[in-house]
Formats: structure tokens, C-alpha cells, sequence
């Protein structure tokens, strides 16, 4: 399990009581990962856990966002649309896979990983750009048709290659680890001759359970047969995908690869996709970006 959970002074934006509940919010974290990894410790400490977790941090937007309207914050809309997704997407989706799992190991983790990822990011990123410290990176909210467009072909396009019904988890996936994967960068070039990116973050046993079904044979690691099957069929579907956008048929395929994580999140330092969702298949997370 991760241990990167000790508070960071970079983290500290100057607002005391903003600051104060970062470190809170950090330290539950710890102790669910503690929780998690001790076996004296049932299902019942880590579902307290979660749950006050989830009560800390919705009181703490609201905080936060008052503050924000305090000092007649620019940024205040997009802020809060991010406080929004993980509000009333994403937490009660991990509470959904929680539940469904029976808090099981893996479901923990996915909560914990998500969680902090999105914590780190978040506050490195979004708070910190509340005092003038730093460029916020989410200027872009394809929200409305486009966005819907979007995740209907992907759940679509999940259904008819490999069976599985998706359930959206967020629709600001902003790079978090939510457990061993396998990253999958597509380029595109367009008629103009600037690329498109696509990033497919697949969870290992999303991988191995679709190429398993591919090859009607079950696979139990994910070795360089499994890669490559998996980056076949990342081209196929983000192929699929794009029938449902008709401009999309004039964009030539200009390259697949294997990246890392820390690859990824480079990618997103620099700048977060235009559409970055993340999704739960019921067999393991994968996330679908489109970064131009």
C-alpha cells in the first residue's frame, strides 16, 4: 500500500484554517492506510474510517469555498465544480464499489489511492493557486453535450467489445494511482499536422480479463503477450470510440506506447487533458484521456 501520506510543508497555502484541514485530511488518510494494512483491523474500522473521511472533506469545501467567495476568488466556478465531481461523483461511486465488494482489499485501495492522489494534486495545484502561488491547470470544463457525447460512446463501445457495463467514477481524473496498471499512450495526428493524445490507464485486472476473454484462456500475469494483446485492443477501441465523432475519422494513427506513471503525471504537470475521464468496469478501473 502507498505510504507517501506525511504532510508536506509545499502544501501549506497560507490560509490557516485551510491549511489546518489539509493536514487533517492527510492524517485520516494515514490512518486508513494503517487500517488497511493491519489485519488485527476488520472491514468495520475501515468503513468509520471512510465515512468520517468523506464527512471531513465535504465540511472542508464548504469551508473552503466560503473563503473563496470571501476574497472574490477568479477561479471560484471551476474550484468548485472540481469540489462538485469529487463531492458527488466520485465519493459515492467509491462507496458504491465499497459496498458492492463488500469492503474488500481491493476496493480499499481503490478509495485510498484515489483519494490521496487527488488530495495531493488538488491542493499542489487548485488551492494553491487561491493565494496567487501557482497557475491553476483545470481552465477547461467540456461539460454539457460534448461531455455526454463522450462517455456514452465510451460505456457503448465498453459493452459491445468486452461485455462489461461502466460506471462513471469522475470526469476530472487528474492522474491518480489507483493501483498497478498499465498506461497506454495513443497518437493521433490531425489534418493539420498537430498530434492528439490519448491515455488509456487500465488496471491490471481489467487487462487480464480482457485479453482472457479474448483468448478464451486464462491469463494470470500481465507479461509481454498481455501488452501487446492490450495496446491491440486500446487501438481498437479508441478506434470505436471515434465512429461516434465523425471528425475524428481524419486523424492518422502516428504511434502506441507503453508509459509509466510517473510519465503520465509529467504529462499531466504540464498541463491537464481536455477530457479526463475515469471509470469502473466492475473488473478493475480504467481511465480515457484526450490531451491536444
Amino acid at each position: 500500500m502507498m505510504k507517501n501520506t506525511d504532510w508536506n510543508e509545499q502544501f501549506n497555502i497560507g490560509v490557516d484554517s485551510i491549511d489546518k484541514a489539509h493536514r487533517k485530511l492527510f492524517s485520516i488518510v494515514r490512518r486508513l492506510i494503517y487500517l488497511s494494512d493491519n489485519e488485527n483491523h476488520g472491514k468495520w474500522a475501515c468503513a468509520e474510517g471512510i465515512k468520517y473521511f468523506k464527512n471531513y472533506a465535504v465540511r472542508h469545501f464548504a469551508q473552503e469555498e466560503a473563503y473563496m467567495l470571501s476574497i472574490g476568488y477568479n477561479g471560484y466556478e471551476m474550484h468548485k465544480r472540481l469540489h462538485d465531481n469529487l463531492r458527488y461523483q466520485t465519493l459515492p461511486a467509491l462507496e458504491k464499489d465499497l459496498t458492492a465488494s463488500d469492503y474488500s482489499e481491493e476496493s480499499i485501495h481503490h478509495f485510498i489511492g484515489i483519494c490521496l492522489g487527488w488530495l495531493t494534486a488538488h491542493i499542489m495545484i487548485e488551492d494553491r493557486a487561491i493565494t496567487g502561488k501557482i497557475s491553476n491547470k483545470w481552465k477547461k470544463d467540456p461539460a454539457g453535450k460534448d461531455m455526454k457525447a463522450l462517455e456514452d460512446a465510451i460505456a457503448c463501445t465498453m459493452e459491445e467489445i468486452f461485455k462489461l457495463q461502466i460506471d462513471i467514477v469522475s470526469q476530472h481524473y487528474s492522474g491518480e494511482n489507483f493501483g498497478e496498471n498499465l498506461i497506454i499512450r495513443l497518437t493521433y495526428l490531425t489534418p493539420e499536422g498537430q498530434s492528439v493524445r490519448v491515455f488509456l490507464v487500465l488496471e491490471e485486472s481489467l487487462v487480464l480479463h480482457t485479453v482472457s476473454s479474448m483468448l478464451d484462456m486464462q491469463l494470470m500475469k500481465v507479461d509481454r503477450l498481455v501488452v501487446n494483446a492490450a495496446k491491440e485492443l486500446s487501438g481498437q477501441l479508441t478506434g470505436e470510440i471515434g465512429t461516434y465523432f465523425p471528425s475524428s475519422s481524419q486523424f492518422k494513427p502516428a504511434g502506441c506506447h507503453i508509459i509509466t506513471m510517473e510519465q503520465l503525471q509529467q504529462e499531466f504537470e504540464d498541463g491537464y487533458p481536455f477530457y479526463s475521464l475515469l471509470f469502473d468496469t466492475g473488473k478493475g478501473y480504467f481511465a480515457f484521456c484526450i490531451k491536444k
